[in-house]
């Protein structure tokens, strides 16, 4: 029987159907049809022509995810057009899909021609037509709620000047008077130079799932006209709820809100020659900052297997903090099914996505087999694994996967490598480092420069002590939590 992702297979129609919508019906899913087959056509006609070099690969790389993101989203017009929301082979739709389809849309911003395309969802989320057209990255700060427009600012500096990808939440003052809140992932699309020649952004309108679950049975439709004093984020001075979120968001770190969370300061999985000694230590924020969806976690495998994997929930306060605790929970019983690291990170991505109240999140997932000394791994938007050994250090190659509960339905790649005796494997989450920006995806610098100590350090627990000594001697104040994973493998 073909598989749903055979160019043959054809949805279910209901019966009973009139004739006329049952030929269009079967228009459009021959369309649906056409365009999966030509995804997997694209998806290995990429894999096919990778050619290696560091410069070219990455733009190409670059170029090939948006080329099949923009293939996704035709999909996804033509099954809304359909009215279907097909969901992943074997599965059900995901519960509150359908209230949530049309509240998300896509933009890009190209810097070589300052051509701007936003879909007709993204337009409408800013209550512009397509004869008033998109916005350019100048004019839009000038629609958002005045103190959200420096996250705003920040992500696309992020995405422009550091070539990252970036996120953010912010509010938007529409010409009518009402409101949405946005949820903003940007990704930067870059050139053989490694510099950006264009920012891609999918954006998702949150307004229902921020505001409603806050409002007094016949409050304010999050919808309607901005109340007086919103416009420049409400009264000054923190208001007893938010005090109250934050003492509780505290008060779940340091319960751990699942107890994986934290692993002891030293431990070894698996013991013997080739086994992992683990550290881990959870870094948090300057004084005030309420705690975010940051994790980390090992996990013993059937076969004698481990995974790691670090990560960070979008937002901040007790949501994010158990949403976190939640995330981790699905992803271990995803790996106890034997899913590799990139098949975890897909099922993972397509919870987040497919909730009634859809988050996204970054995330390294590693699986080591210490038979064969083999690590594999895949990542969503994360910062890569560092590799200390014999006194150099360097980050793993970063296999391409966008953010969780980015895109439906999005493959995550992954990459083997050899690990020896010795050698040191740090897993972070951005914000490490205090005072300074965002992770470099392809190595954070200042962690580069502790490969020679730590590639000498007599134990994980010791290059754990390392690395916490240097990110307490950088200057600044840590704006956001983190957390960091170091792994030593035993001689």
């Amino acid at each position: 029987m073909p598989s749903s992702q055979h160019p043959q297979h054809s949805v279910p129609r209901p019966a009973k159907e009139p004739p006329g919508d049952a030929a269009r019906r079967a228009t459009l899913e021959d369309l649906i049809a056409r365009t999966r087959g030509l995804r997997q056509t694209a998806e290995a006609v990429r894999d096919a022509n990778s050619s290696g070099a560091a410069g070219g690969e990455r733009m190409r790389r670059a170029l090939w995810e948006l080329a099949l993101r923009q293939l996704d989203d035709a999909r996804d017009r033509l099954e809304q057009l359909a009215g279907l929301g097909v969901p992943a082979p074997g599965r059900p739709a995901p519960a509150g899909r359908a209230r949530l389809g049309g509240r998300m849309g896509t933009a890009e911003w190209s810097l070589l021609t300052d051509e701007v395309a936003w879909t007709d969802e993204l337009l409408g989320m800013f209550g512009r037509t397509a004869q008033e057209g998109p916005l350019t990255l100048d004019e839009l700060p000038s629609c958002l709620v005045e103190d959200d427009q420096p996250a705003l600012t920040g992500a696309v500096t992020r995405c422009l000047v550091d070539g990252q990808p970036a996120g953010c939440e912010f509010r938007v003052l529409r010409p009518d008077g009402t409101r949405r809140i946005l949820q903003f992932a940007g990704e930067p699309v870059l050139d053989e130079a490694g510099g950006t020649i264009a920012m891609w952004a999918l954006v998702r309108d949150v307004s229902q799932l921020r505001e409603a679950p806050a409002q007094p049975a016949g409050g304010p439709d999050p919808d309607g006209p901005v109340a007086a004093g919103e416009v420049n984020g409400g009264p000054p001075g923190p208001r007893e709820e938010d005090r109250a979120d934050h003492r509780l968001a505290i008060e779940l770190q340091r319960m751990s809100a699942a107890p994986w969370l934290a692993l002891p300061e030293t431990a070894a999985r698996p013991g013997g020659p080739g086994g992992l000694e683990l550290a881990a230590r959870y870094l948090p924020a300057g004084p005030g900052a309420v705690p975010g969806g940051k994790w980390f976690d090992a996990l013993d495998l059937p076969g004698g297997g481990l995974m790691l994997t670090a990560g960070d929930l979008s937002g901040h306060g007790p949501a994010a903090v158990t949403g976190a605790a939640m995330a981790l929970g699905a992803l271990r019983g995803i790996a106890l099914t034997g899913a590799a690291p990139g098949t975890a990170l897909a099922h993972l991505g397509e919870l987040l996505d497919g909730g009634s109240h859809p988050v996204l999140a970054a995330a390294v997932c590693c699986r080591y087999r210490p038979g064969t000394g083999t690590l594999a791994w895949a990542q969503a938007g994360s910062p890569a694994p560092v590799l200390c050994r014999d006194g150099g250090g360097r980050a793993l190659p970063r296999p391409a996967g966008p953010l969780l509960g980015s895109v439906s339905g999005a493959a995550y790649r992954e990459h083997e490598e050899a690990l020896r005796p010795g050698d040191v494997l740090v897993l972070h989450t951005d914000g490490l480092f205090p005072g300074g920006g965002p992770a470099d995806r392809d190595g954070e610098p200042r962690l580069l420069a502790l490969a020679r100590d730590l590639s000498a350090a007599p134990s994980a627990a010791e290059a754990l002590r390392l690395i916490g000594e240097t990110c307490a001697a950088a200057p600044g104040e840590r704006q956001d939590d983190a957390c960091v994973l170091v792994a030593r493998v035993t001689a």
